[in-house]
């Protein structure tokens, strides 16, 4: 068993203890197989069925369309079938559905149980599974419900990668090049300096930037747990991109990818921000879409349904330079005309 001492983070609401050398048997002595609860998707169980076998497993379907208020209800009855008791762990073991699906079940059955996570896609191990945010969509409008509360752990274990399908690999660089953009221009320099093959081949380099995506998410969190300023930066690529994300069916990474180029034009109007270019050229590199043809109309309608939009405006957030990036609120009629001009 791998005993390595994990990193602490402390939050307002808890504190997170993140081991970055985890394997099977860590998963078993920080929760045991006869006081845990495992929930994963359909690719995960079959897998893994052997490294699962001694745990309760509930599985849910693979993808976006299970992250709904229907599946936390059937994780519920699940719960209650298996006699789960306040004293029980729920363990989140899969990318981010099954972490969101995991940490929203437990924060609600019985008033709370407590939840770690073992994430299983680069998405969920730099992004999804960190922070507190555990919620579910309503039809085409994400994370519309949902809870804030820390897990007590995450586990990496870097070996369950390998059976990472290439898309998901892609999908997840979209986040790492994001806290790039909004934190890191010396993350933004090494991403420039390798491609995706050599974080797939190189576990140690893998392990570094990772670490380095968890220590950028986790500092903000600290600092504003509950999204009333440094947090929003977070959401870079994110408000056209979720539009995007339900109304083209597109794989959240991808979503996020082009809301970020857009995100980039609006700030050149707005920050005369230059490297427009730099950060599209990035995101080509790590085999990631940079444009839409979309309907500005659609788009639109889905943010202003956002919760990052306010009466008067919505809260983008921009970038003055790579590496830094601030919240600008941009009024509903502005937003709609950079939207029809840059489609």
């Amino acid at each position: 068993m791998n005993t390595t001492t994990p990193t602490s983070v402390a939050f307002n609401s808890g504190t997170t203890q993140i081991y970055y050398h985890a394997d099977f048997d860590l998963l078993r002595a920080i929760a045991p197989p006869d006081r845990s609860i495992i929930i994963t998707d359909d690719n995960l169980k079959k897998l893994y069925t052997k490294e699962l076998e001694e745990w309760k497993t509930i599985t849910i379907p693979c993808g976006e369309q299970a992250k709904t208020m229907d599946t936390i209800e059937d994780i519920v009855w699940w719960l209650i079938d298996m006699e789960a008791g306040r004293d029980t762990l729920i363990v989140g073991f899969g990318g981010g559905v099954a972490t969101d699906l995991a940490g929203f079940a437990a924060g609600i059955y019985k008033r709370g149980l407590r939840f770690g996570f073992m994430p299983a896609s680069i998405l969920g191990m730099t992004d999804a599974a960190i922070g507190g945010k555990n919620g579910v969509n309503f039809g085409s409008y994400k994370n519309m419900a949902g809870i804030l509360r820390q897990p007590e752990f995450l586990l990496y274990h870097f070996e369950v990668l390998q059976t990472l399908p290439e898309k998901e690999w892609i999908n997840g660089f979209a986040e790492i090049i994001k806290h790039a953009c909004i934190k890191d221009a010396d993350l933004f320099g090494l991403l420039e300096q390798h491609t995706l093959k050599d974080f797939k081949h190189n576990k140690d380099l893998l392990r570094q930037v990772v670490a380095r995506n968890v220590e950028i998410k986790t500092a903000i969190v600290q600092q504003d747990e509950a999204e009333k300023n440094e947090r929003k930066l977070l959401n870079f690529g994110h408000t056209f991109g979720h539009a995007a994300e339900n109304s083209y069916h597109l794989p959240h990474g991808h979503a996020v990818a082009i809301g970020m180029v857009m995100a980039c034009k609006i700030s050149e109007k707005m920050l005369d921000f230059k490297e427009t270019g730099k950060v599209q050229q990035l995101l080509e590199q790590y085999q990631l879409p940079v444009s839409l043809h979309y309907d500005p109309d659609t788009i639109m309608s889905m943010i202003l349904a956002d919760k990052k939009r306010f009466r008067d405006g919505v809260d983008y957030i921009l970038l003055k330079n790579t590496g830094h990036a601030v919240v600008q609120r941009i009024a509903v009629d502005e937003l709609n005309n950079f939207l029809r001009e840059t489609q």
